[in-house]
């Protein structure tokens, strides 16, 4: 086996964690496969050499190109990013392949990536390798062209950020969570207002991504009886179908109208009922992040 080969199959050895780290990095699907192509690039074309952790290098070019990615993104797409929902691992439910499994490990969910979508590129690149990964700090800062002290405070600066935002964790019990979500599809669907806010948290909030269109719906609703409302809203489309699947691992749907893409939804369900809801309207997208749901009807 020449070096080439050799240095090709150990990169697709690593690819599912390199995929992992550009998912947590971007939170979108799209590029963190674009980032890990663009390492392999950068990667053939230097070789391996005298490496001695090759895990590690790989880590430390991905994060780099992810890294150039999100400079990128703030300068280019400031506007574009508010209401913006970071892409969901959507899988059909009691199938989960083993890229999806490094995806979500360490329970990666939807709300806290929105929290990382709030860092600095700097900040999130220091939280993501050193909190999530365990790369030590002087690995990390030049990377970012600081001392291994000042990449600590960027990761410590971030993590105090998390932890100001209550991100809920969902109830284990998966089967209960789609109990929870089918009450609350059918009562939309039956326009049964009190059952619909008997599966509301009083605190839920239900967060809108409608890509490039500016509908008249807000983008973020709060407390039972507006989530409800829009919720009736919804439930009156017509020729709607719904497909349950896992989103980032918990109970969801995607929802076809007369057979074409049109909404992922997302639910956050903690002591039976709905904490949190994120819904992404962009049929366009949804048809990507959620193809394999759909291959599947």
């Amino acid at each position: 086996m020449d070096e080439n080969q050799w240095l090709a199959d150990r990169f697709e050895e690593h690819r599912p964690h390199l995929r992992a780290v550009a998912y947590r990095m971007l939170g979108s699907l799209s590029e963190a496969d674009d980032a890990v192509q663009d390492a392999w690039l950068r990667v053939s074309r230097a070789g391996a050499g005298e490496v001695e952790n090759l895990g590690g290098w790989l880590t430390t070019i991905v994060a780099r190109v992810c890294l150039n990615l999100l400079r990128s993104r703030s300068t280019r797409r400031e506007e574009s990013l508010d209401g913006y929902l970071p892409d969901p691992v959507i899988t059909p439910e009691r199938v989960r392949q083993p890229e999806d499994e490094a995806l979500l490990a360490d329970s990666v969910g939807l709300a806290l990536l929105v929290v990382l979508d709030t860092l600095s590129p700097a900040e999130r690149l220091a939280f993501v390798l050193h909190d999530m990964f365990g790369l030590p700090f002087e690995e990390i800062a030049p990377m970012i062209d600081r001392s291994p002290a000042a990449a600590r405070q960027l990761a410590s600066r971030a993590r105090r950020r998390v932890k100001r935002v209550e991100i809920t964790t969902p109830d284990s019990d998966l089967a209960r969570q789609r109990e929870v979500v089918d009450a609350f599809f059918r009562a939309a669907r039956g326009g049964d207002f009190d059952a619909l806010v008997a599966v509301l948290d009083p605190d839920v909030v239900l967060r809108s991504d409608f890509g490039g269109r500016r509908p008249a719906a807000p983008k973020v609703l709060r407390g039972p009886a507006a989530v409800a409302q829009q919720a009736f809203l919804g439930g009156a489309l017509p020729a709607t179908k719904l497909h349950p699947a896992l989103v980032n691992g918990a109970a969801g749907v995607v929802i076809t109208v007369r057979g074409l893409p049109y909404a992922v939804m997302g639910f956050t369900v903690a002591h039976g009922k709905i904490v949190e809801i994120d819904a992404i309207v962009d049929p366009e997208r949804v048809g990507r992040i959620a193809a394999s749901v759909l291959r599947e009807e």
